[in-house]
């Protein structure tokens, strides 16, 4: 393919663009909320005139929401928020089909991914869009001169929040932060749902391994953990959660899991998925308790869930074994097999949440840029909640969408639960 682009990109081959359009299109057709909302912005150019730059994973999903930014009129710029998450043919699209400056492949080193932070930040962006919080603590930590041109960051994963919650609390988080993550309408569907089903896929993709009977230890029960609990008890497996929270490891119970402290765990389970967002959740020791021929994977934001270092220096020898999996043989005799390089595994051997979940994930993201932009230089610096009414209209639109109808409150009834003096 020969393009005529003026602006600069790093793609891994233009000549996917054709491919990945295809692809794109395919996603749109499960993404209404979004769509509508590109035509509005398309219409209205909320974002006229803003410098944004998002860093995500660069997927079919993804691109429609890079979409609607520029149908809003935004100056945007998409970088990869993780090495093994980047579909090829689609960021080539995004550069060759719709004029969007990418800067992501399949496969990136750390040296590349920092590089592509950098870009991001060379854009001067008005608006950060961060899975992570990398970008945000990169700017706070060596670019303090480009804060002034900064409206606001939107983060939509929970280990972001954490980052961003600890930046505030040491004052340095100086512009208003929307927390994504937190809407109802991202983390009780995408977090559960979509993380509940792409992990599992991604696994399976990995391994065509039976999950009906194999012990699988899912370690942390927020709404990611909840949803890949639940689909791995769905597809028949004996499911084992760890857990530091008392309050989740009881929920843990109630929902008819095994709970248990990843030390007893790591004896019996056949399989470990990490979705904690801490770090060395699996570690040394549990590596040498393990069953021969354990898999271990990961499903949360970065790859420090498991302690690869040291399950290196423990190995003998490590091999590919097949597409997305390696086995690490230990001198005691053992071998552990680690899928999709300790990356989130469904974007690592699959293609990350189905189009449907993202849809309304996406449409936060979207609606939270023009927020910050209709509120410029009204919200304080930190965490913001999405509005009620944002997050309650994205999943009208979607039910809609979806052909279904509820109900409304009668007159005798708003007036009843607005009160305090009518009692029962």
């Amino acid at each position: 393919m020969t393009t005529t682009l003026k602006f600069k990109y790093d793609v891994k081959d233009i000549a996917l663009a054709t491919q990945g359009k295809q692809r794109i299109e395919w996603a749109g057709r499960e993404m209404p909320v979004l769509r509508q909302i590109q035509d509005r912005f398309a219409q209205e150019k909320p974002l006229a005139g803003i410098r944004i730059s998002a860093c995500c994973h660069v997927t079919t999903e993804t691109a429609h929401l890079a979409i609607a930014l520029k149908n809003g009129g935004a100056d945007a710029v998409l970088i990869a928020s993780n090495p093994l998450s980047t579909q090829d043919d689609v960021a080539a699209s995004l550069v060759a089909d719709y004029g969007i400056p990418v800067f992501a492949f399949r496969g990136e080193d750390s040296a590349t991914y920092h590089r592509h932070v950098e870009t991001a930040l060379d854009h001067r962006p008005n608006i950060i869009i961060d899975d992570g919080s990398d970008v945000v603590a990169t700017l706070v930590q060596n670019r303090q001169a480009q804060l002034a041109d900064i409206i606001g960051t939107t983060e939509e994963t929970t280990t972001g929040i954490v980052r961003l919650k600890a930046m505030f609390k040491d004052g340095v988080l100086s512009f208003p932060a929307m927390n994504v993550n937190d809407a109802d309408t991202k983390h009780f569907f995408d977090n559960r749902y979509g993380t509940g089903q792409s992990t599992l896929d991604g696994i399976i993709r990995a391994t065509n391994v039976l999950l009906a009977g194999k012990t699988i230890v899912v370690s942390g029960y927020g709404w990611c953990g909840k949803g890949t609990a639940m689909r791995a008890k769905g597809m028949g497996a004996n499911v084992i959660v760890t857990e530091i929270d008392p309050v989740r490891a009881i929920e843990a119970v109630m929902d008819g899991f095994r709970v248990m402290p990843m030390a007893q765990a790591a004896t019996v389970g056949d399989l470990f998925i990490t979705v904690t967002g801490n770090k060395h959740v699996i570690r040394r020791e549990h590596f040498e308790a393990m069953k021969d021929g354990a898999m271990v994977c990961n499903s949360g934001h970065f790859d420090i869930e498991i302690d690869l270092k040291s399950l290196g220096e423990m190995a003998s020898e490590v091999k590919q074994v097949r597409n997305f999996t390696q086995q690490y043989m230990l001198t005691n005799g053992k071998s552990v097999i680690v899928l999709g390089e300790g990356r989130l595994v469904n974007l690592a051997a699959a293609e990350g949440h189905p189009s449907a979940v993202m849809d309304m994930s996406f449409a936060n993201q979207a609606l939270a840029c023009e927020y910050l932009v209709k509120n410029q230089g009204s919200l304080e610096p930190g965490l913001h909640s999405i509005p009620e009414a944002v997050d309650k209209e994205i999943a009208r639109l979607k039910l809609v969408a979806m052909g279904i109808e509820v109900d409304s409150l009668t007159p005798e009834q708003e007036i009843y639960i607005n009160s305090w003096t009518v009692g029962t």
